[in-house]
């Protein structure tokens, strides 16, 4: 007679929710409070962890493939760009405050997409960052995007290795990328090396995107939350800037993006279905005694890797300009 043993507990278990949601465009303050309702609405249904779309604070650069973002010097692109720095998030200046106060106050861990206008680069130039704030309001990393994707460059600077870190939370440890970095294996691999077995994956929206997610699972045998933003027409505030212009030739079509978060088990199965054209916070339980399961006949950087043979080097220094020496 065979027995089955039960391997999990309750401090295995961890509740974590998908905020899926739409920016008020390229206004931070305005979406701040929608960030913050988000969370209120997590803590609501006990949720542990919260994880918010690249980006999603101030939103996603759709000006650029939309208004020939690619002309030189063009004064559109420069006013845009003006813009959109303007509304970016600014660490140093507390502009996070307040999300990692709620992180505090809820004991809740929080994974925000956010455009960065960082003091340590200068302060005039911007990086699709991803910030995690631990349960305790601490910012534990900004992992900023180590290569933009295709017209994003116009926009967004190219980051470096420094968020290229995990975390402890409950019985996991949870790292993050940005978007089609979750295509880089190397990347990938710097989070399994470092004990990954949560990963977030946050995208501007698209069900064409977050379709990757069981792949990530499967090969990280690792839950995967991958959470897109969504934005339609009705989403751009009408004070926005060149309006017109951006949303010309986009039709009778409401729906930029459509979002598609979803959760993967480790096994590759959806813990929640892609999640498609609308605004949502929806809470689950996973438990990380599927994730000892599934690594028994798979681990990427244990068992079934061999480090004598292929090794990763990872420069996890942040990258500045200049380093001064006063006395």
């Amino acid at each position: 007679m065979s027995l089955s043993i039960n391997n999990s507990s309750k401090k295995d278990q961890l509740n974590v929710a998908v905020a899926q949601i739409a920016p008020v465009w390229l206004n931070r303050e305005a979406t701040l409070a929608k960030v913050s309702d988000a969370i209120s609405d997590a803590a609501a249904q006990n949720a542990q962890l919260i994880g918010f779309g690249e980006t999603v604070l101030p939103g996603y650069p759709f000006w650029i493939e939309r208004t020939d973002g690619a002309r030189f010097n063009d004064p559109v692109q420069k006013d845009l760009h003006a813009h959109y720095l303007d509304q970016a998030v600014v660490i140093e200046r507390g502009d996070l405050d307040t999300v990692c106060a709620q992180a505090r106050d809820h004991g809740m861990a929080i994974y925000l997409g956010i455009y960065e206008r960082p003091m340590d680069r200068g302060g005039h130039s911007g990086f699709c960052s991803l910030a995690y704030i631990d349960e305790n309001g601490a910012i534990g990393s900004v992992h900023r995007k180590l290569m933009p994707t295709y017209e994003e460059r116009l926009t967004w600077s190219p980051g470096d290795g420094n968020g290229l870190r995990t975390h402890p939370l409950g019985a996991f440890r949870v790292g993050g990328l940005n978007c089609w970095e979750n295509w880089m294996p190397l990347a990938r691999t710097a989070l399994y090396a470092d004990g990954e077995d949560f990963h977030f994956a946050c995208w501007p929206g698209g069900e064409r995107n977050t379709r990757i997610s069981p792949f990530l699972a499967q090969e990280g045998r690792s839950y995967v939350m991958s959470v897109s933003g969504l934005m339609r027409v009705s989403d751009f505030p009408d004070d926005t800037p060149y309006l017109e212009q951006i949303l010309a030739g986009n039709g009778e079509a409401d729906m930029l993006t459509n979002g598609g978060s979803c959760l993967v088990a480790p096994d590759g199965s959806y813990v929640i279905e892609p999640i498609i054209g609308i605004e949502v916070v929806k809470t689950t339980t996973i438990d990380h005694a599927m994730v000892r399961q599934e690594r028994q006949n798979f681990d990427p950087v244990g068992h079934y890797s061999r480090p004598d043979i292929l090794k990763l080097e990872v420069d996890r220094r942040r990258q500045t300009a200049a380093r001064f020496r006063d006395e």
